[in-house]
């Protein structure tokens, strides 16, 4: 061996200071001194015995610590008890055992309550949720009688006798309706998140830290939520209660019914007897990846959470961590103590409150929905879950899922999760932006099972049902949408056995519709918990008696590639309903042509027919064919914002101080708007956002297939009408003082000259002239009050200074949920209404009086407005709501109890919109250049888009 030169010591200690001087630790003197040969084999031989006896030591302090561990220190023997050692290990026993609900037959619901009748609903169209035979892919409606007793489904078959009924039976008429099983929602924040909206009731988020599985949804359930009532209105019974997604980690959640207290047939009002299963044989946790999280505890710095998808990957990794160690722990403990005794144990069994949830789902014993939308986190997920072993449920929102099906069939368990979605609410944040309304059926085709959920109070749960309408709508099978709120959710709950089918054994959980579940306007007759009706005197719209649809198999014919044409011939279409241009045609023997975009002719046509074909038109061939105008988007943000949560993506939002014009701030080919022209809304009026909500400045009227705002005829009105909201802010803290505000400048408008420059000063004195509609952001009854009284003084003022009578400020109210209260007033001062959401709830304190439908309410407030002869109209509270525009118009005809024609709610979203700004949409007297062609009517949930034409000169065409 040849050893290296000596180093001096004053080198060493050179070489020392000049480390410490760079920032770097100095050798200590064993490294500067004892590193040096000569090397001798006797230090060889040294070290060799050295770490023999390391080794030694090293193992006897492995072996302490594991015996520590399983059977605990031997001077600590004399402190444990026996009774304690026992209860640990009958612990033991529950830690192996991994939940099942029974499948043996029961007598009683767990949730009975003594003294409820019996109950027989006659003569329904049901929906049992199961193939009619074992052999049949299909299911299908069937004609039976249902008897419910001792809250369970007894018997469901056609026939059943008085004389076999018990002595106490009620009988119920169903006179052919449709019945369902109660309907599933299976993420919903309905009693953690109450509503109206107040600070002082939301408990849905612990955000002490990112990672808290320990928390329970259960702690925070306020059973006195009036949506409780709402939501059951819209036949759901059953609800998953979920912590929110602000942390990776959300804690446990509960599944309850919505019955609650004395009214409902419920003993008590309590969390505990809302409980679906009072023997709780399933445990529920929430867990969120992506953008939620990460923005939450990004901004709340390193030290309280993650700031990326990287950081969350470790927060996820490292809980799981912990939770395998506490199991390991555990298993380890009982095995010992099957192979010694317990009474030999040395320790109790280690426990730890803060993974014990967790650990539980590593077991198999908690069923896991996670909140998940992009292809990073799905892949993410689905490596932890085969890193540490768990099962995932479901994954939630899942907006990409359906980009990634394979992705999925890795996860552990040999199932892949399902897929908790949306129907069509997408693109309000990044992660929603890469999204699919076919995304239902893309999945069911790859195998992965969509169900669908309401996320309440982000979509009113009431309605759950219609997502599963307008995912069949979309393309998915009827009964796979169906099942996607009964059978399918109640399945994932492990609760399959229990709920969400109509078959004996089954908890007597029971809708009667009106109409078929997935019918355009749907509502309840009668909902039955635990075999109890819920409603003692449901409000019942007069529908008449309708078949289930016929599942349209032609809706599952997606059709896709749009290209632009001129020259269109179409046949199999049944009726226009275009306002002036009305007509019934005889589907077999009419053809509609199409010339440069314009309808020149219906009917025979043979000589236009052939003319065209000859020039080389496309041929279209229609099923149930309909001609319906274009309709129109206002109050929304289109073109002014693509991707709400996205800064870049938006015009952005005014102060107090700032007033603009919308049409300054166009950003044009989106996709938010391209998504909007194929779903037939040709034009939108928007106006610039107000930082404290509503809007604030000139809204303008422009064209939504366009790529630009230089394209010619783009802008058809630059400026709509002037916006104003009724809000808090910093300079008018109160509503009284907003009210206030607007008078004041109002009346200074009055004396104005000002009708030159932006200013807010000019609009207002447009506004106090009669040449511009003034459209305020108001809710509330009272503040709709006192904005009609401001608009007679205002206009009174205006008469004093014009000595000029008829003066009037045309005033339309957006949002208006409250605005029923007080709809003779204003139809009175002629102040029209648009409706924004069309079907308002009481989302916020200023809309607690809203009216939700049957069964609860006669009635909404459009029927209320309409009646009493108020210009109303529908819009919207967020930009993809707009392209559920015809089937909104299509609730309110189907559920004005006849006085709401076809006519009339198509005009809720087209005319009298145009009528309220004093405009009007203009038609050529001779040719037909702005409609809409659909398969099937447009106010029914069986009908797709198929032709677009806006006037300019071509039409789009969905092949």
């Amino acid at each position: 061996m040849v050893c290296p030169p000596m180093i001096s010591n004053n080198h060493m200690y050179e070489l020392g200071n000049t480390m410490e001087k760079d920032g770097l630790p100095r050798y200590t003197p064993v490294d500067e001194n004892g590193a040096h040969c000569p090397r001798r084999r006797r230090h060889i031989r040294r070290s060799i015995f050295r770490l023999a006896i390391l080794t030694c030591l090293t193992y006897t302090l492995y072996i302490h610590w594991t015996w520590e561990r399983i059977y605990g220190r031997p001077d600590v023997k004399e402190t444990l008890t026996t009774d304690k050692l026992r209860t640990d290990y009958e612990t033991c026993g529950r830690l192996r055992t991994v939940p099942k609900i029974s499948k043996s037959a029961r007598e009683r619901n767990a949730r009975y309550v003594d003294g409820h009748s019996a109950v027989l609903i006659r003569n329904a169209t049901t929906w049992t949720g199961e193939p009619i035979h074992k052999s049949d892919d299909g299911y299908s409606w069937v004609q039976a009688d249902v008897l419910m007793e001792y809250g369970l489904i007894k018997r469901v078959e056609p026939g059943i006798s008085e004389s076999e009924l018990p002595s106490d039976c009620e009988i119920y008429e169903a006179n052919g309706r449709q019945l369902t099983s109660g309907i599933v929602d299976m993420h919903s924040h309905v009693t953690v998140d109450p509503l109206p909206s107040l600070r002082g009731w939301s408990d849905d988020n612990e955000l002490s830290s990112d990672i808290t599985p320990y928390v329970r949804s259960l702690d925070g359930i306020n059973p006195l939520d009036h949506q409780l009532q709402v939501i059951k209105s819209g036949g759901v019974t059953t609800s998953l209660i979920l912590p929110g997604s602000g942390n990776n980690m959300g804690g446990e959640a509960y599944v309850v019914k919505h019955a609650v207290g004395k009214s409902d047939g419920r003993s008590e009002i309590s969390a505990e007897d809302m409980l679906v299963d009072p023997d709780k044989t399933w445990r529920y946790m929430k867990m969120a990846c992506g953008e939620n999280p990460k923005s939450v505890y990004g901004r709340l710095g390193r030290d309280f959470g993650p700031f990326s998808r990287l950081g969350e990957a470790w927060y996820f990794r490292h809980a799981f961590e912990q939770a395998t160690a506490l199991v390991s722990a555990q298993d380890d403990w009982c095995n010992a103590a099957d192979t010694i005794g317990v009474e030999n144990m040395q320790t109790y069994l280690p426990q730890d409150l803060q993974w014990e949830s967790l650990g539980a789902l590593l077991r198999g014993q908690v069923l896991l929905n996670t909140h998940c939308y992009t292809i990073p986190d799905l892949e993410a997920f689905v490596r932890h879950s085969n890193e540490f072993k768990f099962r995932i449920q479901a994954f939630h929102h899942a907006h990409q899922m359906y980009l990634v099906p394979e992705i999925l069939k890795r996860a552990y368990g040999g199932r892949p999760p399902a897929a908790a979605l949306f129907a069509d609410n997408m693109y309000y944040k990044a992660e929603a932006y890469v999204a699919s309304e076919q995304a239902g059926k893309i999945l069911f085709e790859n195998g992965i099972t969509p169900v669908y959920v309401s996320d309440n109070p982000v979509l009113n749960a009431q309605h759950v049902v219609f997502e599963a309408a307008k995912a069949y709508r979309n393309g998915l099978p009827y009964h796979v949408a169906l099942a996607g709120v009964t059978s399918a959710s109640a399945e994932l709950l492990g609760l399959g056995e229990r709920i969400g089918k109509v078959k004996p054994g089954f908890d007597a959980d029971i809708v009667v519709w009106d109409s078929d579940p997935l019918r355009v306007g749907a509502a309840p007759a009668q909902v039955w918990i635990d075999g109890t009706p819920q409603f003692e005197e449901p409000v019942e719209l007069n529908k008449p008696t309708s078949k289930p649809l016929e599942r349209g198999t032609w809706l599952q014919d997606v059709k896709e590639t749009m290209s632009e044409q001129r020259d269109v011939v179409i046949s199999g279409v049944l009726r226009i309903l275009v306002p002036g241009y009305e007509e019934t045609l005889d589907a077999k023997a009419s053809v509609v042509v199409i010339r440069n975009g314009s309808i020149i002719c219906t009917g025979s046509c043979k000589t236009e027919s052939a003319s065209a074909q000859d020039e080389g038109a496309e041929i279209i061939e229609l099923h149930d064919g309909h001609i319906a105008p274009p309709l129109v988007a206002f109050a929304s943000t289109l073109g002014l914002a693509e991707i709400e949560a996205e800064p870049d993506t938006v015009d952005g939002a005014n102060n107090d101080d700032m007033t603009s014009r919308a049409v300054d701030g166009l950003a044009l080919d989106t996709k938010g708007l391209k998504t909007a022209f194929s779903h037939g809304i040709t034009k939108a009026i928007s106006a610039p956002v107000f930082k404290y909500g509503g809007y604030k400045g000139v809204s303008a009227g422009f064209l939504t297939g366009a790529m630009h705002a230089h394209e010619q005829a783009v802008v058809w009105q630059d400026e709509a009408a002037y916006h104003y909201p009724i809000a808090k802010t910093d300079k008018t803290p109160s509503f009284s003082a907003a009210v206030g505000q607007l008078k004041s400048k109002l009346l200074k408008a009055v004396k104005s000259n000002e009708t030159n420059t932006l200013t807010e000063e000019r609009s207002l004195k447009q506004v106090v002239l009669g040449k511009m509609p003034l459209a305020v952001t108001v809710h509330s009854a009272d503040l709709i009050a006192s904005l009609l009284r401001l608009k007679a003084e205002v206009e009174a003022a205006m008469e004093r200074e014009t000595m000029r009578d008829g003066t009037a400020i045309r005033m339309i109210i957006v949002g208006g949920a409250e605005s029923w209260i007080i709809a003779d007033a204003l139809a009175k001062a002629n102040v029209g209404v648009v409706l924004a959401p069309f079907l308002a709830f009481a989302e916020s304190w200023d809309q607690r009086r809203s009216l939700t439908g049957a069964p609860l309410t006669n009635g909404t407030a459009i029927d209320v407005l309409h009646t009493a002869g108020v210009r109303v109209a529908i819009g919207t509270s967020e930009d993809w709501q707009t392209r559920n525009l015809y089937l909104a118009a299509g609730i309110a005809h189907a559920n004005g109890n006849g006085d709401i024609s076809e006519k009339e709610a198509l005009a809720f979203v087209s005319t009298n919109i145009y009528d309220m700004l004093g405009l009007r949409a203009k038609h050529s007297s001779q040719v037909l250049d702005e409609y809409v062609v659909f398969e099937g009517s447009p106010l029914e949930i069986d009908s797709r888009v198929r032709m677009v034409a806006d006037g300019s000169g071509k039409v789009a065409l969905w092949t």
